[in-house]
């Protein structure tokens, strides 16, 4: 038997400013430029044009929340005004500090591929082989699955030869390696690309017949089946750790598939020990009501005209806009400010000389209890955002990491412990390099007690080959 009732929900939905606020928070300096003029540009009641009838006092020093009811004047009416966000610098046209971040490698990838003197058909194989790779520029399936996935996703019937022959020009593609099937392919394509010298010759000879034999580190066997002396076989090992495993680790997918200018949103300043920033000074243009809307409005509240009356309610929607817009800056800079603050706070020893050893574990969690903020505000904030230091320009998200106890009881964050690990690396026996046991074993003198898991975790993101691959004659 089906009951029927009534069920009442407690849902919270979010304001237009408070809409507006999130969206804001969440870009970076230049994107919020970009989003300011786009907004002039569609508020034709927002004005950037300085008011010459307007002197600076102290309500512009100190401006304050404004509703549209008290922009009234005692007549009821709504005159000039204009009201700008504080704290922000009025350059004309600031110079930015900026750098690069690398285009992507896919988009590198398909400009290549557009050079190329190809049919359209082999340029949509070659487009479909290039979102086929993976992160490290490998192609992980085989032809024929490829050939299906044409058919079925893109509606083209090819064939495993058709495909063949465009890998092969992409295997010619930079960065030097891309396109391979196999660590063994990747690493011959590199020294194919390279002036055939003797030592090359030898590591291309040693990857081509030897791979199984190099790959466990049989040397004896290596030297004795291709007649190599000692010497012959450390030149052609040398060239071979040259290389790169992971070609597709070169150019940097991990903040934009477009090449950009980035602009660090906080500058640091360390003087005597006392650590400040400041944000990077660009126009946030001074807000004010063009006169003429404000008398559109007044006009057409009481006129009789519909067209009059129509025109002012657009007016009155466009001022609601205008206020929840300017509003959401200021918010937005008081949360980035309070955010920052909080972050200079908990990594004070770090900011300092930029040593990692002092970066303390901190996660999302710890600076939304520090800043009132919920976590997702904090994730926000930190998404995308970059501070320069006396020591480099980081993004935000650099200074967050898990943490770990030591032998003391101490907590110390993931980072610190991964330096700790590549020092140990660093310093071993290349002859005989650690095992990850024996890696356990160092960390733990080193006052680290840390599980062999952990360190094959670390290893790997480290780029630290296994120990029989580190071995050296």
């Amino acid at each position: 038997m089906q009951k029927q009732g009534l069920e009442l929900k407690q849902t919270q939905r979010l304001s237009p400013l408070q809409i507006q606020t999130i969206k804001l928070i969440e870009l970076p300096v230049q994107e919020l430029e970009q989003k300011i003029r786009a907004e002039l540009e569609d508020n034709p009641v927002l004005d950037d044009d300085p008011d010459p009838d307007s002197s600076k006092n102290e309500d512009e020093e100190n401006p304050r929340d404004v509703s549209i009811d008290a922009m009234k004047d005692s007549d009821g009416d709504i005159p000039a005004y204009r009201f700008k966000v504080n704290n922000w610098g009025k350059d004309p046209r600031p110079e930015y500090n900026t750098f690069s971040v690398k285009e992507s490698f896919t988009q590198s990838l398909r400009e290549q591929l557009g050079y190329r003197n190809l049919s359209d058909r082999q340029k949509q194989i070659g487009e479909f082989i290039i979102g086929s790779l993976d992160t490290d520029g490998y192609l992980r399936r085989d032809i024929e699955s490829l050939v299906d996935d044409m058919a079925f996703r893109a509606g083209m019937e090819v064939t495993e030869d058709e495909v063949e022959d465009v890998l092969a020009v992409i295997q010619e593609f930079e960065p030097a390696g891309v396109g391979a099937r196999d660590l063994r392919e990747c690493l011959l394509l590199q020294l194919w690309a390279e002036e055939q010298t003797p030592d090359v010759e030898a590591a291309e000879r040693i990857l081509e017949e030897q791979f199984a034999e190099f790959s466990n580190r049989h040397f004896q066997k290596i030297m004795s089946r291709l007649g190599l002396d000692e010497d012959g076989l450390k030149a052609a090992i040398a060239r071979i750790t040259r290389l790169n495993p992971a070609p597709g680790g070169q150019i940097d997918d991990s903040y934009s598939d477009q090449a950009q200018q980035i602009v660090p949103d906080f500058m640091l300043s360390e003087e005597d020990g006392e650590l400040s920033f400041t944000m990077p000074r660009f126009r946030i243009p001074e807000v004010r009501v063009n006169p003429q809307y404000a008398e559109m409005l007044t006009s057409g509240k009481n006129s009789s005209n519909r067209a009059e009356k129509e025109a002012a309610t657009f007016v009155r929607q466009k001022l609601d806009s205008a206020k929840w817009f300017v509003e959401a800056l200021r918010q937005r800079q008081n949360t980035l400010q309070k955010t920052m603050q909080a972050i200079l706070d908990f990594q004070h020893d770090y900011f300092l000389d930029g040593d990692e050893a002092h970066l303390k574990p901190m996660v999302l969690k710890d600076i939304a209890e520090k800043t009132g903020f919920d976590i997702s505000t904090i994730s926000r904030v930190v998404n995308s955002k970059y501070i320069e230091t006396h020591f480099g320009i980081f993004p935000l998200k650099y200074f967050f990491s898990e943490g770990m106890e030591n032998k003391e009881g101490d907590e110390v964050s993931t980072r610190e412990l991964k330096k700790a690990l590549q020092e140990c690396v660093d310093a071993e026996d290349k002859k005989k390099p650690l095992t990850d046991e024996q890696l356990v074993e160092e960390m733990g003198k080193r006052g680290y007690k840390v599980a062999r898991r952990t360190i094959a975790k670390y290893r790997g993101q480290l780029g630290i080959p296994l120990a029989r691959w580190r071995k050296q004659l």
